[in-house]
């Protein structure tokens, strides 16, 4: 496989189709690739915009929201709502969000809600919204009380992974993408799981882009390895009515580390942590082997992500966050388990000891 070519995988949903595109080069093509006519407004944040913006061709306007977790906000969304009518953008333009997931998600509930909706096109620059966020049309913007808890499903005309922009990406955020991937294993793919034991997937993007071939090409086989995964859920649920749940494996508890350290803790290295957890969580309920729980921190631990909660997050609030998360249904928690690689299910039957006991366990 060459490494300038095209990867395609099809996304079927209720009504529709579109293209998960992976290679390098794409955003200079994005009319063409992603079929699109009419005006273009591309959003995106104050970090990618001054890298990657210009390489968009015939953009109408441009609009910049700060970088950061703590903006993904209904104030944000306010501003590109301006930024789009100031702009003169009708029902026939498209919003391309050029960003990591935290862009994908605000521009995408932009586009779900301007003038009752216009077109979208994900084009993610961190590995994290390639493997993950910009597969399955969820959008929304956090409020203080939790995360995510407005937005709404807006599937996009196409996504395009452009892989050429992960070599500006900062090796912590690298690492970050990379807690998706371990977790679509753990949830549907123990192959992709066992390779990830195997490969050397340097933090330094650049030489894996620019100075070797195999590597290169080996990335962009792991990012359609790590879609294929949430493409065949989401195609399956669309809605989150059922198996979609099991794709929050490490979410319960990760969200509620992010909410709680102020966002500190990034939402991939909140995700690492929370696959620790659900695998103490799991062992402690007497569901998986106890050995699950030490390969995946030796996994995580290779690819530079941390496996405790960092010292100084009260339990009492982490419980809390999570009794705000809005995976909760008739008012009970629920947990992603495991019953070994590539076995996961949805469970409310959780001891609040066990969740308290497991929070110690894992806590550094």
């Amino acid at each position: 496989m060459m490494n300038d070519e095209l990867l395609r995988l099809p996304v079927n949903y209720p009504g529709g189709q579109y293209d998960v595109i992976v290679g390098a080069g794409l955003l200079p093509r994005l009319q063409e690739l992603a079929d699109v006519t009419g005006p273009l407004a591309v959003v995106t944040d104050s970090n990618v915009g001054l890298l990657y913006a210009g390489q968009v061709a015939d953009a109408d306007c441009v609009i910049t929201v700060p970088a950061g977790e703590q903006y993904k906000t209904l104030a944000t969304i306010q501003t590109i709502y301006d930024e789009l009518l100031a702009a003169g953008l009708d029902r026939k333009g498209t919003v391309v969000a050029l960003g990591g997931g935290v862009v994908g998600d605000m521009a995408g509930f932009a586009a779900a809600t301007y003038m009752r909706g216009v077109a979208f096109v994900q084009c993610p620059t961190s590995l994290l919204a390639m493997v993950d966020a910009s597969v399955g049309a969820k959008t929304g913007v956090d409020l203080p009380q939790g995360k995510n808890l407005v937005g709404a499903f807006k599937q996009p005309q196409a996504v395009l992974a452009d892989i050429a922009t992960l070599k500006t990406l900062p090796p912590p955020e690298f690492a970050a993408g990379m807690a998706e991937v371990v977790k679509h294993g753990l949830i549907a793919n123990p192959g992709l799981f066992e390779r990830l034991m195997i490969e050397d997937f340097r933090l330094t993007e650049s030489s894996i882009i620019n100075t070797s071939t195999s590597l290169s090409t080996s990335l962009q086989s792991l990012i359609i390895d790590a879609i294929q995964v949430k493409r065949d859920v989401v195609q399956e649920d669309p809605f989150e009515q059922g198996r979609r749940a099991t794709l929050n494996l490490g979410h319960t508890f990760g969200h509620a580390i992010e909410q709680v350290s102020g966002y500190a803790v990034r939402h991939g290295e909140g995700v690492a942590i929370g696959l620790v957890a659900a695998a103490n969580l799991s062992a402690r309920l007497g569901y998986c082997d106890p050995d699950l729980q030490p390969r995946i921190e030796m996994l995580l631990t290779k690819l530079h992500l941390p496996t405790r909660i960092p010292v100084g997050l009260s339990h009492a609030h982490l419980y809390g966050a999570m009794g705000s998360d809005k995976k909760k249904a008739a008012g009970q928690l629920r947990f992603v388990l495991l019953r070994g690689i590539g076995d996961v299910f949805v469970t409310g039957d959780v001891a609040e000891t066990a969740v308290f006991q497991t929070l110690a366990a894992v806590t550094a």
